[in-house]
């Protein structure tokens, strides 16, 4: 339509297309290629040039005009492709060379990476520190943080520009990443896993890190169609549609109906009866989607982020209602908070809202989802979307980590202190509420 051409400053209808959820910050793409992010903005991942929160979803101006067809969220950083002008772009937290750019500056605004300039990509993902990408041809490119060989080069070195996994045998059609580790699915529907494997995340029956990709082969014979990694959990859906679940439980992310870990892929029996569509992993939190838009979540629920009406962590599926029982199409889990898109073109958020990263405007937990008003067609259709002005920080769009500081101010909760995480495999290597992990 010609006026999906125009800039959704000027009033025109769009719907969302893409949905992603970070550790606290959101990213939507539109109709018309036009690229928009809300919530934490405090190391320059949602793009718009500035440090700054956004309460609503704001569009990219930067990305204006790049013909963006897909977009991923890290926890602190975020990437974009554009297969008109064969790119991929990558902003926010720099640290260990996640973002591809030879450095491990912090980007405030969108940046080509060099090092793909060109290259046919069919999927990005995004862990906490470190993102792959799958070529047109199979082929694998990792960067990023590497301490427990999460990108699969066979060392544990960073990388701070893409590198060819060398140790993949057959073409790879899907991949996710952890925190600290990743899974992926060949185009014979083999199911790999590789990186951190202390919470028997990576399915091969231990507990050890492996530095390059894995065959799981405990999966019942089954041929495997999609993957998705929470914090140290793993999710994969068969080609019959029944889900298997592995790695960590403490907070009955498996949904098996305890809080015991798996070690390699066990079936959820609870959804069984289901055809699954759709996954997302959160921090700690586990959703799905079945053939009939029917939206089951299970695990961490501190926040509400398992969208049920409660605050109470959940070991097995629970069903999650939408307003005129609306049938989900898409499904995006963040650390403490979650994402949704109806059939109806709809966006709805719930869980955390400390940076506004459910998008409504105010800083309030939900524990059920409400719509996002400027994003769905049964609001404002992304008609009253403000656009970002690019003010580049000190005049230039990069910062360099001795200028950043370690921890988010004022954050901790209840006289909490913040512990950096180093991937020791204790729970208290992770933070428990919103504070920033420290600079390593």
């Amino acid at each position: 339509m010609e006026d999906e051409e125009m800039s959704s400053a000027t009033g025109t209808a769009r719907r969302v297309v893409l949905i992603s959820a970070g550790a606290s910050h959101s990213v939507a793409l539109l109709t018309g290629n036009v690229v928009c992010s809300w919530g934490r903005g405090e190391d320059g991942q949602l793009g718009h040039g500035d440090a700054e929160d956004r309460i609503f979803p704001t569009q990219v101006s930067e990305l204006d005009g790049h013909d963006i067809v897909s977009i991923t969220c890290g926890s602190d950083h975020t990437a974009a492709y554009s297969e008109a002008q064969l790119q991929v772009y990558s902003w926010g937290w720099g640290d260990f060379g996640r973002l591809g750019h030879g450095n491990s500056s912090d980007l405030f605004t969108p940046q080509p990476i060099k090092a793909l300039q060109g290259v046919m990509i069919k999927q990005i993902a995004c862990g906490d520190s470190h993102c792959l990408a799958i070529t047109m041809e199979g082929e694998v490119q990792s960067w990023g943080r590497n301490q427990n060989g999460q990108l699969g080069l066979g060392h544990t070195e960073d990388s701070l520009v893409p590198q060819k996994i060398e140790a993949f045998q057959g073409l790879v059609k899907m991949i996710a990443a952890g925190a600290e580790h990743t899974a992926a699915i060949t185009e014979d529907g083999q199911l790999y896993g590789w990186g951190w494997g202390r919470s028997g995340n990576l399915g091969l029956g231990d507990r050890n890190d492996r530095l390059v990709p894995h065959r799981v082969s405990a999966v019942d014979g089954q041929k495997m169609v999609l993957v998705a990694c929470g914090w140290r959990h793993t999710i994969a859906v068969s080609s019959s549609g029944g889900l298997y679940t592995y790695g960590w439980s403490k907070y009955g992310q498996l949904g098996h109906g305890n809080f015991e870990d798996h070690l390699i892929p066990h079936q959820l029996e609870a959804l069984s009866e289901g055809f699954i569509t759709q996954i997302s992993g959160g921090w700690r939190h586990t959703m799905a989607v079945t053939s009939d838009g029917r939206l089951y979540g299970w695990g961490w629920n501190k926040f509400g982020q398992v969208g049920v009406g409660d605050n109470v962590d959940r070991c097995s599926p629970v069903q999650v209602k939408f307003p005129q029982e609306q049938k989900v199409v898409q499904i995006s889990c963040g650390w403490r908070h979650t994402l949704a898109v109806t059939e109806k073109h709809n966006v709805f958020s719930w869980g955390r809202s400390t940076n506004g990263q459910l998008g409504h405007g105010d800083f309030i937990d939900r524990n059920i989802p409400k719509m996002i008003e400027t994003l769905s067609v049964d609001g404002s259709s992304c008609q009253q979307i403000e656009s970002s002005k690019v003010k580049s920080l000190s005049g230039k769009t990069w910062v360099s980590p001795s200028e950043r500081y370690a921890i988010v101010p004022d954050e901790t909760m209840q006289g909490q202190a913040t512990v950096p995480f180093k991937g020791s495999g204790s729970d208290a290597s992770v933070p428990e509420n919103d504070v920033k992990p420290m600079r390593i």
